[in-house]
């Protein structure tokens, strides 16, 4: 499937560039600035992790004792954010947390690389 480009990108994203890696489709992806960029031909590509049956959307409540109750994903959270499907999800220990209301629904585990 192709993606979209992020041309002129002059960070190199590797082991220690600073930025969450992920394994995605079966190849690290970056987390970066809400983005996940993966490397592709020299340049990185825009993707989004698929919804599936390991990382659904929808409603999924669940007890989170990864942070405050009181805590509320955006911008500037905190949390890297994450392209997950047509939305942003927030990585969480490992997890994809997605804001709903007044709670926080489990979008499913991420591997880190």
């Amino acid at each position: 499937m192709p993606h979209a480009i992020h041309e002129n990108h002059p960070h190199q994203h590797g082991p220690d560039c600073g930025h969450t890696a992920i394994v995605h489709d079966d190849h690290v992806g970056y987390l970066h600035d809400g983005h996940l960029h993966c490397p592709q031909e020299g340049d990185y590509a825009e993707h989004t992790v698929a919804v599936s049956d390991a990382n659904p959307d929808g409603c999924h409540p669940h007890d989170c004792d990864a942070h405050d109750p009181d805590h509320v994903h955006g911008p500037g959270c905190g949390h890297p954010a994450v392209p997950h499907g047509d939305h942003v999800d927030y990585l969480v220990n490992g997890h994809l947390h997605h804001p709903h209301g007044d709670h926080c629904d489990d979008h499913g585990p991420l591997t880190m690389a």
